[in-house]
């Protein structure tokens, strides 16, 4: 009844931009936790970026003063901006949504929920 859709990867130049999308489908009522991980191969899934419905924000060491995560809760959409982008920023970015929460006529279902995944490759 949910579904995460991913947009914006592809190959970037070394030092160049990109941006990441992530929606959210479905008779969404709320998210309460917004978050983009980076997969490489023979690693798990680590945590890039995080916002919460009220607006803070979590980043790993690697993408500080590089990466920003924002939302547009009407939209159900969030954003991962990526400036400065390196090698080893390779990876494929998966979205992930916790605590949404949607409804069924007047059932109310409260999870996580994962994107496809998009594959960024940083590369000259």
């Amino acid at each position: 009844q949910v579904q995460l859709v991913e947009s914006g990867g592809g190959l970037v130049q070394p030092g160049g931009p990109r941006r990441l999308s992530c929606t959210a489908s479905g008779t969404i009522v709320s998210i309460s936790v917004m978050a983009w991980y980076g997969k490489t191969p023979g690693r798990e899934r680590e945590l890039v970026a995080s916002i919460t419905n009220g607006g803070r924000t979590n980043y790993a060491d690697s993408v500080k003063g590089r990466f920003t995560i924002s939302r547009d809760d009407a939209k159900n959409t969030m954003y991962l901006q990526m400036n400065s982008l390196k090698p080893e920023d390779t990876a494929v970015y998966y979205c992930n949504d916790d605590g949404l929460t949607y409804h069924i006529g007047a059932k109310y279902y409260t999870g996580a929920y994962w994107g496809q995944g998009t594959q960024v490759t940083v590369s000259s």
